[in-house]
């Protein structure tokens, strides 16, 4: 299984970004996928996850009305579109695959399966 994630850049506060992670060699049935995020100094936190269904998600509280994530099962992709963003936000982030037994996931990093490389999301004035 390899992930792609991309789309990070510089943007301002209040700005937005994409990103997105691309799935290759995987059935995108019976798994979960998440956005994590790291900042510098600090531990690596789960900012969202979204199950096989493309319906039932998960946002940390900091970014709930802000972000979105989705996912397009076809296309073995999923995004996080980033609104209204802060210097809070600023961290690599990371995508990550793991189990969706169907009744429930669990959006926790020590969950997750696979890993993509990161990308790195920076927000300055």
């Amino acid at each position: 299984v390899q992930l792609q994630a991309s789309g990070g850049g510089l943007v301002q506060p209040g700005g937005s970004l994409r990103i997105s992670c691309v799935a290759s060699r995987l059935s995108m049935d019976g798994y979960v996928i998440g956005w994590f995020r790291q900042a510098p100094g600090k531990g690596r936190e789960a900012v969202s996850c979204i199950g096989y269904d493309a319906v039932s998600t998960y946002y940390t509280e900091s970014v709930k009305g802000r972000f979105t994530i989705s996912r397009d099962n076809a296309k073995k992709t999923v995004y996080l579109q980033m609104n209204s963003l802060e210097l809070e936000d600023t961290a690599v982030y990371y995508c990550a695959v793991g189990p969706d037994s169907g009744s429930g996931y669990a959006c926790y990093d020590s969950s997750m399966w696979w890993w993509g490389q990161g990308t790195q999301v920076t927000v300055s004035s």
